[in-house]
């Protein structure tokens, strides 16, 4: 039950307290004591005004038909944020968020109102009733009003609210039952409907950038995906590209794709209205696209979801069918092993067993009726993450272990059969129309991998010539020791560009810019809003164009910039003409690193393929740094002045 409690409003009125908290506890996941505390400032008061709707309900139950219920602690399918309290009521349903203080903020309405939009336009069962939005300062008395939506009272004036909706309804509540099934949450044929026209007509530059270049690719695992329909059988498609190469792009087509309609399984309900999902374990790059896609409804979920959520609300409940026919898994190649799954997922993986992203998805597919796709998207050294280790070579084993191997057929490029390991029983077809191996997302800069390859490498001979023939091509690598020049350089090529996007990028794992003026730490970075960082134009303080926020490899690996402002951390030096990390921020889990090297190897590789025309380079005026910067100039970067 993707729920923490729920009973009709009678007996959840009359119930103990201590049950309650009990039931919420078990259900939420490492409960603090802050959370036990607001349950028990906040449950009093709904069990008193559940009472008094019931009330009402007993007074006029010849036309109402049966009785109200009260869901608390409601977890959104598909995502982790959980609703403090869904009633239930007749012919309506109110959405209700409790807040420990007496006036609300503007993120307080903004988190409500986000959750009756996604109950309206994902939860079939809300497409014809009434959903409201209630706000609740626990502190307040009376009716505070009406804003943007969302109605703002004290406690004790809910029950006058919920009665004063049913009065005017007749239509009996929902059953509650039937309400937590996750298979009734998914996008409405309206918002799907939407979603595809503004992916095929809408002005989506910054996703559909050069789309012809993956045609080829779109068309092959369009023929697979209907041939494995036909035959019923179940397929992994695995594509593989350089960055920039579009296999984000390729994903997203497919998972637009009209067609797949025409393919899928009536399941007793009518077609599944969106047959395929894109997902992705980059949750900044799943709010991009999300944020860019928005404005066909629903906050752009349709067809973009994060892969952590979406095992957590399949994981548990092998008896649920996930909707869609074709799974596409972005960056395919850092799914998690089964000790990061286990990290992930504890309360799951002490029920059920530990396993690999992979080998879930397989199963996953497997409960699709009649035919799935899995579609991996794979990309090269982009491991960035403890637990993303594991290499395609998962995928190859969670096949092999399943109870239907001979079901399955595996097409990838001849590019990957040797990383993708043995083919012992397994069914394999190459077809190197899966590999994107031309960059379309650097337009200027066809070299630029095989460039940052190089100084990865330590390579400063061979990257010197790529960059020049770089900077003949436009593409520009500059590099300076004054972070204010750096600055000014890039908002002096932008200026009169309101679409251009530029901003400041550091390693996460660097302990030091912080005192030369780039704040890329933990408390600094993690409540960036990347919808707005990467989209919004630059006269937005949200946007990347002001350059005051940092976004690091976490949150930058598979967007792009126009240019990037790498600011060089002390995590990854020269030392004595080799790379260093000794100075490195370290990790929680140490001891199941394999190469801490080259994850911060990986992770600059990420850093320096962000910028579609340019790449700046601030080193701090440090010591410590003069061989690194050095190194730098001598691959290429040329002094900004």
């Amino acid at each position: 039950m993707p729920a923490g409690f729920k009973d009709n409003l009678p007996r959840f009125s009359q119930a103990k307290i201590s049950s309650v908290l009990e039931a919420l506890t078990q259900f939420v996941a490492n409960t603090g004591d802050s959370q036990v505390r607001a349950w028990k400032d906040s449950i009093p008061s709904l069990m008193r005004e559940a009472g008094m709707i019931s009330k009402n309900i007993d007074e006029v139950k010849e036309q109402l038909s049966s009785e109200a219920s009260a869901i608390l602690e409601y977890e959104i399918p598909l995502e982790s944020r959980r609703i403090d309290a869904v009633f239930l009521l007749n012919g309506a349903i109110a959405v209700i968020e409790i807040k420990g203080k007496d006036r609300p903020t503007q993120a307080d309405l903004d988190q409500v109102s986000a959750y009756a939009r996604d109950l309206r336009a994902y939860h079939a069962d809300c497409e014809n009733v009434p959903v409201s939005c209630v706000l609740i300062p626990i502190r307040a008395n009376g009716l505070l009003g009406r804003f943007q939506g969302v109605e703002v009272m004290g406690p004790e004036m809910l029950a006058d609210f919920c009665n004063q909706l049913e009065r005017v309804r007749t239509q009996a509540p929902l059953d509650p039952e039937t309400f937590l099934l996750v298979e009734r949450y998914r996008p409405l044929p309206s918002l799907v409907k939407a979603a595809r026209e503004l992916f095929a007509t809408g002005d989506l530059a910054r996703i559909k950038r050069a789309a012809a270049a993956t045609d080829p690719t779109v068309h092959a695992v369009e023929k697979i995906v209907k041939e494995t329909a036909t035959r019923s059988k179940r397929a992994l498609i695995l594509v593989s590209g350089v960055p920039g190469a579009g296999k984000t792009l390729v994903g997203l087509r497919l998972a637009h794709a009209h067609y797949l309609d025409d393919l899928a399984i009536n399941r007793g309900d009518g077609k599944p209205p969106a047959p395929a999902v894109f997902l992705s374990g980059n949750g900044p790059l799943v709010q991009v696209l999300q944020y860019e896609l928005k404005s066909a409804g629903g906050d752009g979920k349709a067809f973009v979801r994060g892969v952590h959520d979406y095992v957590k609300t399949f994981y548990g409940r092998s008896h649920v069918a996930p909707p869609h026919h074709v799974l596409i898994y972005d960056e395919a190649q850092r799914a998690f092993d089964a000790a990061q799954v286990a990290e992930k997922h504890p309360e799951l993986a002490e029920r059920l067993g530990a396993v690999s992203e992979p080998e879930l998805f397989v199963k996953f597919a497997e409960r699709v009726p009649e035919w799935s796709v899995l579609v991996g998207l794979i990309g090269s050294g982009q491991e960035i993450h403890i637990g993303e280790e594991g290499g395609i070579k998962q995928w190859a084993d969670a096949i092999r272990s399943t109870n239907q191997p001979q079901d399955w057929t595996i097409y990838l490029p001849s590019s990957l059969k040797t990383e993708f390991g043995s083919e012992q029983n397994l069914n394999v077809t190459v077809n190197d129309d899966l590999s994107l191996d031309r960059s379309i997302r650097f337009h200027l800069a066809e070299d630029l991998y095989t460039f940052v390859h190089a100084l990865i490498d330590g390579r400063a001979e061979e990257a010197r010539p790529i960059a020049e023939s770089m900077e003949i091509n436009g593409y520009h690598l500059r590099i300076t020791r004054d972070l204010k020049l750096a600055k000014d350089y890039l908002r002096e090529r932008y200026a009169g560009h309101p679409e251009a996007r530029f901003g400041v990028i550091a390693s996460a794992k660097d302990k030091s810019l912080k005192n030369h003026g780039v704040d890329n730490t933990f408390q600094a970075t993690k409540n960036i809003k990347f919808g707005p960082w990467y989209a919004d134009p630059p006269d937005s303080e949200r946007s990347c164009c002001a350059l005051t926020s940092v976004v690091t490899e976490f949150g930058a690996q598979g967007l792009e910039l126009d240019s990037a402002l790498l600011a060089w951390g002390t995590d990854f030096i020269r030392l004595n003409g080799n790379w260093s990390n000794s100075n490195a921020g370290g990790y929680r889990h140490s001891d199941r690193i394999k190469d801490a090297l080259q994850l911060r190897k990986n992770a600059y590789r990420v850093l320096l393929t962000r910028g579609r025309e340019a790449t700046v380079v601030f080193v701090p005026p440090t010591e410590g740094l003069d061989e690194t910067y050095a190194f730098l100039k001598r691959c290429g970067f040329f002094v900004l002045t």
